[in-house]
């Protein structure tokens, strides 16, 4: 027996539960691993939120997590080839992270760097995959400046770290309370709010050639379409209707093409982890019995940093 969390319904923090579930054994092409540690993000619970097909339920909780194998299928390796019980691996992506032990598909399991915590791990892949992303569909190069919208959370630090790589510029709107931990990673930092605009436009009188909306909010996306001239090179990942309203682009883990160039990119980026190029901030680690006070953290929106459950 494994515990789990898991989602009886759809709707707030109260649809959630934490159960004891048989570990369905490793088949062919599947991998058992014990968890050490999930990766915690917003996703996790908006999802829940926001769904109206009752016939998932319930839902088991966590895309992302980290841990040790303890049982392989029959003939079967794990995306980063070999695989064998008791090596230490990080997966993504996965439903059912929350939990002691889970049973995964085996071609989204890959070797865990060594250099890489358990935590750290287990939050590598869903935000650096989605600020790959990002990146990619807005086609950011060298020598170029990008804005980047709520720039101080997990999506928006990876994205300052692999548009530093490419060789961009990165201006960060964020509150002045997040400015240290943008300018530790290359980001010029700029304080949201009335002026925005002006203040953008101060820093980089030559022009914005991309925008990357991270917050979703009015103010990102009015200020994205003021200072970026052509509207393909602006992404968001937080403000559908506006997208749609405005022919900007978005992009989600639940689009197909999104899905597949994430699914495409995982390899790449976990070896710039390991070559630390790409680093995961973990603000604080909670027991796998507390999730409910994690997604309230990040809720408030203002962690420091990723969050991870630990068994």
């Amino acid at each position: 027996m494994a515990q789990h969390w898991i989602a009886t319904d759809f709707g707030g923090f109260d649809v959630f539960e934490f159960v004891e579930v048989d570990v369905a054994p490793s088949k062919p092409g599947e991998v058992t691993i014990e968890v050490r540690a999930a990766g915690m993000n917003p996703a996790d619970y908006k999802h829940i939120a926001g769904a109206t097909d009752r016939s998932i339920l319930p839902v088991s909780i966590g895309y992302e997590a980290a841990g040790v194998i303890t049982a392989i299928g029959d003939d079967t390796e794990i995306a980063s080839g070999g695989g064998a019980v008791g090596d230490e691996v990080l997966v993504f992506r996965m439903q059912g992270g929350y939990a002691t032990s889970c049973t995964v598909l085996a071609k989204n399991v890959f070797a865990k760097p060594a250099n890489l915590g358990f935590p750290e791990a287990a939050n590598l892949l869903l935000a650096a995959t989605t600020a790959s992303e990002m990146l990619h569909v807005t086609k950011v190069a060298e020598g170029e400046t990008i804005v980047v919208h709520g720039g101080s959370g997990a999506v928006g630090i990876s994205v300052i770290q692999q548009a530093k790589l490419i060789g961009a510029r990165v201006i960060v709107t964020a509150s002045e309370s997040s400015f240290s931990e943008i300018e530790r990673f290359g980001g010029e930092p700029v304080v949201y709010g009335d002026g925005l605009e002006q203040r953008i436009r101060e820093l980089a009188p030559e022009g914005v050639d991309a925008s990357l909306d991270a917050v979703g909010t009015d103010e990102a996306v009015a200020v994205s379409l003021a200072t970026t001239p052509d509207r393909q090179r602006i992404v968001t990942i937080a403000a559908a209707p506006a997208a749609k309203e405005h022919g900007f682009l978005i992009i989600a883990g639940a689009i197909p093409a999104s899905a597949a160039y994430r699914d495409g990119v995982r390899a790449h980026l976990i070896e710039l982890a390991a070559e630390g190029r790409l680093v995961v901030p973990v603000a604080r680690t909670l027991p796998l019995a507390d999730a409910i006070e994690g997604f309230r953290i990040l809720k408030d929106g203002h962690p420091g940093g990723k969050l991870a459950l630990i068994p």
